[in-house]
């Protein structure tokens, strides 16, 4: 008998379940929903195709809808809308269509996050978070001249970015008093200078409301106002899986999934992936909502071979991310010192700032790094920022995370090394061996005799 297999979010984890699911079960009925009019394209490459650096909308499209439909024998219905799952008779509603199910997989992803302020539904004020949504608002910026972009996230720093390309007059407004939370603070006041050469930034600053009029929609902060030709939220996002909520399935506070490494959720034919799932963190060794495109699709190829009866599972992320802003490059993975604290961990951080190549060969740059570290050498997280060579770098960090190694294993690596792309101490091996010294001169300082004795 043909099982049938439903997958709700045509994005990087559904189609990747797809996918999985028909070559795990050749034979298997696969239907995927998606509420929008595109399915399988690069969300985090939409910036870039509002500055211009990606000319092409389709060049963000994995795979066009007819290879699914036709080669894959994948039922893809574009701009289709659940309305409701219901869990007893195994039934995805959508519109007028029933799609009845022996298998779920959701992967619904993430929504943005949108103050409960009126004017928000202005077409000036925008989120990006689909295709359409960004080729919707790329057509229209010949009329812009002035914009303010809400949230200094990395996801707000990009779009102030691809709006400054395209010649547009930028001001950058988050209620705390610094950028980008994902990093500690000497990481993000770094960041915070680059920005400012750029847009105007008001930091402190949390919108209050949104007026709009004829002539520009006018937005008042609690520090001040100003009167803008574009809006852009960039709040964060919250996991959409709402349309679960009858089965009562259990969540993060946020409404993230919680899911086993086979991405079983506690209903036995529900399966979840990507963005709407909380994540296994291997250094907090719990869950963690953390909303970033390779774990979407690697949880959902493992949840589409579990659904067609095959074995996969997931290992879990560390946290890793970069992101370019401006002419700098910001990496982080593992936690931030302030996370790891926070965590209960008795944790400090090592900084050194070296040149990112041979200091005598073109192109050297200062590039910063801090390892966030326990006394005892465990590793926990590590930060790089700097125009030249933090990507690469913050890799080897992951990968040492990843495995369980240490500040010592860190300070050991054979790590590659040429003029143009390294000093023969590389800047990761500089910052290991100055975490040594630190561990090593903390210890002394805990074996020194007390109160008088003897020296």
């Amino acid at each position: 008998m043909t099982r049938n297999l439903v997958v709700i979010g045509g994005g990087a984890a559904g189609m990747s379940a797809a996918s999985a699911a028909r070559r795990t079960d050749p034979g298997m009925s696969i239907t995927v929903v998606e509420a929008g009019p595109f399915a399988s394209y690069g969300v985090c490459g939409l910036p870039y195709f509002i500055s211009g650096v990606i000319p092409e909308a389709n060049s963000l499209i994995a795979l066009p809808p007819e290879e699914f439909r036709d080669k894959r024998r994948i039922d893809l219905r574009l701009e289709a809308t659940v309305d409701r799952v219901d869990p007893e008779a195994q039934v995805v509603y959508s519109g007028s269509e029933a799609y009845p199910f022996d298998v779920l997989v959701m992967a619904s992803g993430a929504a943005p996050i949108v103050p409960p302020l009126a004017g928000v539904d202005d077409p000036r004020v925008v989120t990006i978070r689909r295709l359409d949504e960004a080729i919707a608002l790329r057509d229209r910026l010949s009329g812009v001249k002035r914009a303010v972009v809400v949230g200094a996230g990395y996801v707000g720093l990009e779009m102030a970015e691809a709006l400054v390309e395209q010649g547009i007059e930028v001001t950058v407004v988050d209620r705390l008093p610094r950028v980008m939370s994902t990093v500690d603070v000497d990481i993000a006041d770094i960041v915070e200078r680059e920005v400012r050469e750029h847009c105007e930034l008001r930091l402190e600053s949390a919108l209050v409301a949104l007026h709009p009029r004829a002539d520009a929609v006018h937005v008042e902060l609690d520090s001040g106002s100003l009167d803008v030709d574009l809006v852009v939220l960039a709040l964060g996002v919250r996991p959409s899986t709402d349309l679960l909520k009858d089965f009562e399935l259990p969540a993060l506070p946020n409404g993230a999934l919680l899911v086993d490494d086979h991405m079983r959720t506690q209903h036995p034919n529900v399966l979840a992936a990507g963005d709407c799932i909380a994540l296994h963190h291997r250094v907090l060794n719990g869950p963690a909502f953390v909303p970033l495109g390779p774990a979407a699709n690697k949880t959902g190829r493992v949840a589409g071979t579990v659904a067609a009866g095959g074995d996969a599972a997931f290992e879990g992320i560390v946290g890793t991310a970069v992101v370019k802003v401006f002419d700098l490059t910001v990496a982080h993975t593992g936690l931030t010192l302030a996370d790891a604290q926070a965590a209960g961990f008795e944790a400090v951080a090592t900084d050194i700032t070296a040149k990112s190549r041979a200091k005598y060969y073109p192109g050297a740059e200062p590039l910063r790094v801090r390892l966030v570290h326990q006394a005892d050498g465990k590793l926990l997280g590590g930060q790089l920022v700097g125009r030249d060579g933090a990507a690469q770098r913050v890799d080897v960090i992951a990968a040492a995370l990843h495995t369980g190694l240490g500040i010592d294993d860190l300070a050991a690596f054979d790590l590659a090394y040429a003029p143009p792309f390294s000093p023969v101490y590389d800047p990761l091996t500089q910052a290991a061996q100055a975490a040594q010294f630190a561990m090593a001169k903390a210890s002394l300082g805990r074996m020194a005799p007390r109160d008088g004795g003897a020296r």
